[in-house]
């Protein structure tokens, strides 16, 4: 799960980490009195979205009046942002962060991230701030520097400071900058984070230390322990397409295809994939509905699926262990009844129940594609949504 960056400032700042001063807008006229709230002469107004790469779409504005700020906020609330990371639709400004102007002498990249192949939280830095990361790796290589923690110890003081001299920073900052990773290293251990990136954090014209940006992700499994994490999802930035499944409990992921996809266990799902690709298709979703799933759930999956108004034809492949397949039979004969589908079903049953299944949807008089494989499955349904486009 994604925050927003005044979330993860806010975040941050209790476990010791400097942000600078700023407030939260909704309209221009409250964007202005933020900035009378805050002080000063130079104001910076920034959309938020679940996105990097914002000041590179025109999201981050600098101001130095109350007529700049009442027109950059205008500017932005609901225009649909569009970054490298948000694909064509963009995202939806809702909400602006005011923030105080900095004297900027010194940009610093700094990220932690949760490395599975390693089992470990390595901590990435570099002296060149304010460039993706990819960037600074393709371009200054060099630059960068890594620490690995041992997540039976935690990160240690000396890990820090060897980040800190690697970074070459000055004597009198030495500390604030030991302060600062081991502050957001516990921010990032104690919250269930997978993701904390602060870029730039910048030294400032005062000898002070910043975190100008920030950007924080959570492992969605451990919000069941983090309420405090979890009240901050902002539903409007999500695919509504998952937001949906995700509510129901079903593991969805939407892709650009048109082929929809109910599958149990993920393994088999990536491989459905996988075959549709094959077949010359592209697949619309990823969707697992998991061991045991009921006719209920069946349907909520379908209903999930057709969330997505690209999809042309939808491919049900259950291999039945914990899973029954005349249960998933009676949900598709239930889900194509009761929602009224008219797009092409290709179903393929094998396992647990398998005939039983087989008999509900031949006997139940719908026009369903039967399988005998995987791959006749997908060479099927890539068919019947070619089909049904050219039909369109």
């Amino acid at each position: 799960m994604d925050i927003h960056e005044y979330q993860a400032k806010e975040l941050l700042a209790k476990f010791g980490v400097p942000i600078a001063r700023g407030g939260l807008a909704y309209s221009p006229e409250q964007a202005t009195y933020r900035a009378n709230e805050i002080g000063g002469s130079v104001w910076v107004v920034k959309a938020q979205i679940h996105s990097g790469a914002r000041g590179k779409a025109g999201g981050i504005k600098i101001c130095r009046t109350d007529d700049e700020i009442w027109e950059a906020a205008d500017s932005l609330l609901g225009k649909r942002l569009v970054t490298n990371q948000t694909g064509p639709q963009g995202k939806l400004v809702s909400r602006l962060y005011i923030e105080e102007g900095t004297n900027i002498a010194k940009e610093y990249y700094l990220s932690f991230i949760m490395d599975r192949g390693q089992e470990r939280i390595v901590v990435v830095a570099s002296s060149s701030g304010g460039m993706d990361i990819e960037e600074i790796s393709e371009k200054q290589p060099d630059s960068i520097l890594r620490v690995v923690v041992d997540p039976a110890v935690g990160m240690q003081g000396f890990q820090a400071r060897e980040l800190t001299f690697g970074l070459g920073i000055e004597p009198d900052l030495v500390n604030k900058f030991e302060r600062t990773i081991l502050g957001c290293y516990r921010a990032f251990r104690d919250l269930d984070a997978t993701l904390l990136e602060i870029n730039p954090l910048v030294v400032t014209g005062e000898r002070s230390l910043i975190a100008l940006d920030a950007k924080m992700s959570f492992d969605a499994n451990a919000l069941f322990r983090r309420p405090q994490i979890s009240e901050l999802r902002d539903k409007s930035q999500e695919d509504p397409r998952e937001t949906y499944a995700s509510d129901r409990g079903l593991s969805y992921v939407g892709l650009d295809g048109d082929i929809g996809c109910v599958v149990n266990g993920a393994g088999l799902a990536m491989a459905t994939l996988d075959m549709i690709k094959l077949a010359g298709g592209e697949p619309a979703n990823f969707l697992d509905i998991g061991g045991g799933a009921s006719p209920e759930r069946v349907q909520k999956s379908f209903r999930a699926v057709l969330k997505d108004s690209n999809v042309k034809a939808l491919l049900v492949n259950v291999f039945a262990g914990i899973n029954r397949c005349d249960w998933v039979a009676k949900g598709v004969v239930d889900a194509i009844t009761e929602l009224d589908i008219k797009l092409p079903v290709v179903v393929r049953l094998a396992g647990t129940n398998v005939e039983e299944g087989r008999k509900i949807i031949s006997e139940s008089g719908l026009s369903v594609i039967n399988a005998d494989s995987l791959r006749d499955a997908a060479e099927k349904a890539v068919a019947a949504a070619r089909q049904s486009s050219a039909a369109a």
